[in-house]
């Protein structure tokens, strides 16, 4: 038996919501590096446009907490490309509030982006995928969905990557035998623009640094390679599955 490169995507057509920057833009480069046709959706027109032009993709702006927005994502680009075959559901943010002090609206906020968004975006184009017959969904859940940070006050966040978790698992269990496979990916802390905020405190980031087997915070790109992996038949195997990539915080 002889084996061909892993990881070709062979101009497969893949979507990567909150694609502008950090971990969805180095995932969205790794795509396209590796042969993918790229869409990118950001909620950030100015920031989502540049990125596109940068990789030479599509953008489509939405919000993802409006599911008749995420409809007509799919219907546009099905139009465009006549498929979907990768769809990394990336968009998130994160709010580190005392639980006693968090306000109906910011836990809301938090379940809305980070776990209804998510949903919508697995059932529209999971809706195309099990048309086809095929496809790869890769949902970013987050370390903080397996364990409890500290020392930053986070339960929302934490709650809402708990359910992606389990939406991944739910969905993949449903979808296998109709040629969908489903699967998250658990970073721990990444130096993006949401973890420099906490970086730039020095006694949290003393704490994320003591508890890091690996004693540093990873790479955007660290956590692309994992993001190519799972859209590649290199993971032709792989359903329900949880990718923590943590330099080891989840060990303890």
């Amino acid at each position: 038996m002889s084996y061909s490169p892993l990881t070709p995507l062979d101009g497969r057509v893949a979507i990567v919501t909150g694609g502008a920057r950090g971990i969805g833009f180095e995932s969205a480069r790794a795509l396209k590096e590796n042969g993918a046709k790229l869409v990118i959706v950001d909620i950030n027109r100015e920031l989502g446009q540049k990125s596109a032009q940068e990789l030479e993709a599509d953008y489509v702006y939405a919000d993802l907490t409006k599911s008749d927005q995420v409809a007509g994502i799919a219907q546009e680009i099905v139009s465009r490309h006549g498929r979907i075959d990768i769809a990394f559901n990336n968009a998130g943010i994160a709010v580190n509030v005392p639980s006693e002090e968090c306000s109906d609206a910011d836990w809301l906020r938090v379940i809305d982006i980070n776990l209804n968004a998510v949903f919508y975006c697995c059932r529209e184009f999971g809706k195309v995928m099990l048309q086809q017959g095929s496809g790869s969904m890769i949902n970013t859940a987050s370390m903080s969905g397996v364990i409890s940070n500290t020392p930053q006050p986070q339960s929302a966040y934490n709650v809402s990557k708990a359910g992606v978790i389990m939406l991944t698992k739910s969905l993949a269990g449903e979808w296998a035998k109709r040629g969908v496979r489903v699967n998250s990916i658990s970073p721990g802390y990444i130096g993006t623009e949401m973890t420099k905020m906490g970086m730039a405190e020095g006694d949290i980031y003393k704490y994320w640094l003591e508890f890091t087997p690996m004693g540093r915070v990873g790479k955007p790109r660290e956590v692309a390679s994992v993001v190519v992996f799972l859209a590649s038949d290199a993971s032709s195997f792989f359903t329900g599955s949880n990718l923590i990539v943590d330099g080891g915080y989840t060990v303890w």
